[in-house]
């Protein structure tokens, strides 16, 4: 039985949700979107059941600003081992920093190519090992 990688994208634009879907679809993976930080926790703390294999969360977000909502996320016990890769439009020193020491696996700026970030998207899935900033 092959086992599908489960991506759960955190992010308030429409198309980069869209472009994100058709990208981890090109790799074999599912995806499950939320399109706030409030919206996610609420699933990621009500449906138990729900462990996705990867996390992914933009910085840029109403309501709920990515770096809140990851240590929010960090705090849930049972997403302890799931990796959570910020992706972001953003390559500002201050929140690559900030990121990191809140145990973030990577760093992802938003590639402008669908080739780029199918490309980037494998080599996280395969957990190759990877700088944490990750860019074109």
């Amino acid at each position: 039985m092959i086992m599908t990688i489960t991506c759960f994208l955190i992010d308030d634009d429409d198309d980069d949700r869209e472009i994100f879907a058709i990208a981890a679809e090109n790799t074999g993976a599912s995806v499950i979107t939320a399109a706030n930080g409030i919206d996610a926790l609420s699933r990621l703390n009500s449906d138990l059941a729900f462990t996705p294999d990867f996390i992914f969360l933009d910085l840029n977000m109403p309501y709920l600003s990515g770096v809140d909502c990851l240590a929010h996320i960090k705090q849930i016990n049972r997403l302890h081992d799931v990796p959570v890769i910020v992706y972001t439009t953003s390559s500002y020193g201050k929140d690559v920093e900030k990121t990191r020491q809140l145990n973030a696996t990577h760093f992802l700026v938003k590639p402008t190519s669908l080739n780029v970030l199918i490309k980037r998207l494998s080599s996280i899935f395969s957990q190759q090992e990877l700088p944490f900033y990750l860019d074109q």
